[in-house]
Parts: structure tokens; sequence; C-alpha cells
């Protein structure tokens, strides 16, 4: 007699690669197989329905993945899968997706990623998403996980350098990732004891920065600085990010405002000065507990929500709990640092550090 075929569910990572995205397939696999349905994973993202390239994951393929970076599915965010999508893009999908028996695709990414899946929504493809990105800038969740590895790896950077820039009295700048919004900057430029912290949120001036930085030489037990500076920030006096070509993907992409700001330290007030781009290594190594278990509650919460046949929802933390929140054409819009309301601003003020928007020392 012919056994039924179990009931299927598709999962995809999507975009780019951060710590925890392991967690998330491992808990939405083992959550659909203690429901007898079988877990479909993509292979690079979206690109894996368009391609036909996918695994049947089952316990054994997630077994103590929960702590290794990346994913085990691949990613990729260049591709078939550029908004807007066209209409060979959405046909081959579909088809894939029926031809896989998919009863709904969990999609985890950022706010690219959901922009996809709500497009995809549209053409009768069931869709449950997971918030991913290590920028913690989408609009309809509280925290993302990857952040919370992101300012570790970050805060341990500048842990590292703080003794170097103290032994040779220097400055320090540090370059970090965030794209448009400035909250790894921030979280980790306090939880480091960054004396500067630069936001794209916050217009800042060379004469503050200048000036907190001299008064520091000045003193003899604060002969050192630290500088975080988000590669996002537009440099004062200019309406443009700093920028590199990216070949590879013919796309101009964000980076060399660490550079930038060290080289005017250097010329302007003559301090010995280095600059750190940290790069990809805030995206990659093992996530933190904290991710890990933000990652399993969001897997097991996506997994839940398709076996339910609640479609067109997005896993979000709100507070503590995690919810449910509706997928929308609306996700692509970034949640930024509100200078004026943000408790990490007023508290990082309360203790001296600077921000470039007015003169003080600490």
């Amino acid at each position: 007699m012919e056994t039924a075929q179990k009931k299927r569910i598709g999962i995809l990572t999507g975009g780019g690669d951060c710590p925890g995205l392991n967690a998330v397939i491992r808990a939405a696999c083992l959550t659909c197989i203690s429901h007898d349905y079988e877990l479909v994973g993509l292979h690079d993202g979206f690109e894996g329905l368009y391609e036909e390239a996918y695994t049947i994951l089952d316990s054994h393929k997630v077994a103590n993945i929960y702590g290794e970076g990346g994913t085990i599915l691949g990613t990729t965010n260049i591709g078939h899968y550029c908004l807007p999508l066209s209409e060979d893009t959405i046909k081959r999908t579909v088809e894939t997706y029926n031809k896989l028996g998919l009863q709904c695709l969990i999609c985890i990414g950022g706010d690219g990623t959901m922009s996809i899946a709500y497009v995809l929504s549209q053409h009768g493809v069931n869709v449950v998403g997971v918030p991913k990105t290590i920028d913690n800038d989408l609009m309809a969740t509280d925290v993302t996980f990857g952040f919370d590895s992101a300012v570790s790896v970050v805060t341990d950077a500048l842990d590292r350098l703080q003794t170097t820039a103290a032994s040779h009295h220097r400055v320090m700048v540090v370059e970090v990732m965030g794209r448009n919004a400035g909250w790894i900057a921030l979280a980790s430029g306090v939880a480091g004891g960054a004396n500067v912290i630069l936001l794209p949120e916050i217009r800042w001036e060379w004469e503050s920065i200048f000036a907190t930085l001299k008064a520091r030489a000045a003193d003899k037990g604060k002969r050192y600085s630290l500088v975080v500076v988000a590669e996002g920030c537009v440099p004062p006096g200019s309406d443009s990010q700093i920028t590199a070509d990216d070949e590879a993907k013919k796309a101009v992409r964000l980076g060399g405002i660490g550079k930038y700001v060290s080289d005017r330290i250097a010329k302007d007030i003559g301090m010995d000065t280095r600059y750190v781009i940290l790069g990809h290594v805030q995206r990659g190594g093992s996530p933190t507990s904290y991710d890990r278990i933000l990652a399993t509650k969001y897997g097991s919460m996506a997994a839940k929500l398709a076996i339910e046949g609640t479609y067109g929802y997005m896993a979000s933390l709100k507070g503590t709990e995690v919810v449910k929140v509706p997928i929308t054409a609306e996700m692509r819009e970034q949640r930024k640092v509100n200078p004026k309301t943000d408790q990490m601003v007023w508290a990082a003020r309360n203790v001296g550090t600077v921000f470039g928007d007015e003169h003080h020392s600490s």
C-alpha cells in the first residue's frame, strides 16, 4: 500500500547571512516534524525556487546546527529576485512551489526578502516571514536576530582596541555596518565605552569631534579615544554617503567613512590616528545565546503559523513576546534611531559620550 505524502512546507534564507539562521531552520524543522509535516529547504534563497534546487530536511540534517553561523541552505542577494520581479521569475516560482507540493513558504530575511515574499503572496504563494538582519532596522519588530551577535563582535573589538589605543595614546576609529541605521554603532559604542559615536541619524560637525579628542589628549588619564562610526554616515558639509564600487555586483555599496574620519582627524588636529573597518566579521561566526533563543522562538512561531494556515504574517518580537504581524508592501521602510527619544542615546550623553552635534568633552 502506497504511503500518502506528508504535507510540505518550504523554507529559505534570503539576503545576507547572519548568526542565528541555522537556529531558525532547526526550530522550524523540528516543529514541522512534531506535527507530521515535511520541511523542504530551498537552496540559495529564492533562487532555489527558480532553479528547483532543494533539500528535504530532517532531524539528522538539523542536529546541533543551532550554534553554527551562516546558513546550511545557502543564501544570495543577487540573481533573479530583484524588485520589481519579472513575469518569468514569478511564473517559474509559482510552478516550482506547486510542483513541490508546498503548503506554505517560510521566508527568513530582511526588508528585501519580506518585500519579495509580499509580491509572491499576491500570486498564489502562501508565505510566512521571519525577520533577519544584523542592522536591526525592520519596522515590524523590536529586535531582529543577528543584531545581538553583531554588537557582541564589535564590543569585543572595542575592548581589544581600547588597550592598544591607551598604550600608544592614539585615536582609534572603528567603522561598523548598519546601512542607513545606526543601531550597531550605538549599541556597541555604549557597550564598548566609545568616546565618540557617529550615527546616520545625527548630523555631526568636525569641531565637536575635534574639541572632544583634544580635551581627552590633554588629560593625562585620558590620552586616547575610541570613535565608532556607522557606515551610513554623511560627512559634514556633504549630502552623500561614502561609497565604493562593488564590481562583483555591479553596484555601489557603503564603506570608507572610517578612513575618511581618521584622515580628517590626523590632518586637522595632528593626532596619531588609526582606523579599523570590521566589515563582514560582524556577520560571521556563532550566534550569541540571546540570538539562539530568539531565533528558536522565531522558527517555532513561523512553523506554527504555516501549519495553522495563518499566511501572510511574520513572526515579530514585541517586548519579550514573539507575536505575528502582517507582511505588507511597506516593510521596506527602515526603523532608525530616534536621537530625541532613544534611551541609549540619552544614557550615552549622560556618561559623556559625544555624538558630534554639540560641543562638550568627556
